[in-house]
């Protein structure tokens, strides 16, 4: 099923199509302010398992990220960190960065069975946000294959769809998503290690 969604004023009676679908166990393809992701329920394990199918990635090698709402939710995920990472953060985002903090007790096992650390999210786009504040839950943020390197798939959900419909729940399209997936940023440590240079320029962020 494909959806269709405006970021400026997303239909409500959709949105709860979309988090029902979540909440039953369904993955979904949405929209970011980096490039079009998969996504499901954090605490359904299954519906994480078939993300990894598509992807073709071993679910026990890979550190999944969860998309927030806000800082506030971030920090139930999240360990406490120092003042300085925290200014950073909040001056970053929403925006198209993936901060990767050492996880709490709340962190579903089963998303990172290697070590307990977590990437959070906190896109700057409506319709992501709104699907977690509105289902008070977490979702995984995992882009859609990129390998291909063709821009045009990238960026056209109608293109994304005809790859991906017979894997997926739902579709949202919101028009065309940009190429670029997110900046990685490591904090789990004493030393900020910027892991993959994406869409967002830290060095902005202390400017």
């Amino acid at each position: 099923m494909i959806i269709k969604l405006y970021e400026e004023n997303p239909n409500e009676r959709q949105m709860r199509q979309v988090i029902e679908c979540l909440n039953d166990g369904g993955v979904i393809i949405y929209p970011t302010d980096t490039i079009y992701g998969f996504g499901c329920n954090i605490f359904k394990q299954k519906a994480i398992e078939r993300i990894a199918k598509i992807k073709n990635i071993d679910i026990k090698k890979n550190t999944f990220s969860i998309v927030c709402h806000n800082l506030s939710q971030m920090s139930d995920y999240a360990k406490p960190i120092s003042n300085e990472y925290f200014r950073i953060i909040k001056r970053a985002l929403p925006g198209p960065y993936t901060f990767i903090l050492n996880a709490n007790s709340k962190v579903p096992k089963h998303l990172n069975r290697k070590k307990r650390h977590v990437g959070i999210r906190i896109p700057d786009n409506n319709i992501a946000r709104m699907l977690v504040e509105m289902g008070e839950t977490p979702i995984l943020s995992s882009s859609i294959d990129l390998s291909s390197e063709e821009f045009e798939f990238c960026t056209n959900p109608e293109l994304i769809y005809e790859k991906y419909h017979d894997k997926i729940d739902i579709m949202i399209d919101a028009g065309a998503c940009g190429s670029t997936p997110s900046t990685v940023v490591d904090m789990t440590t004493n030393e900020i290690e910027i892991i993959r240079q994406g869409k967002g320029i830290l060095e902005d962020v202390f400017s």
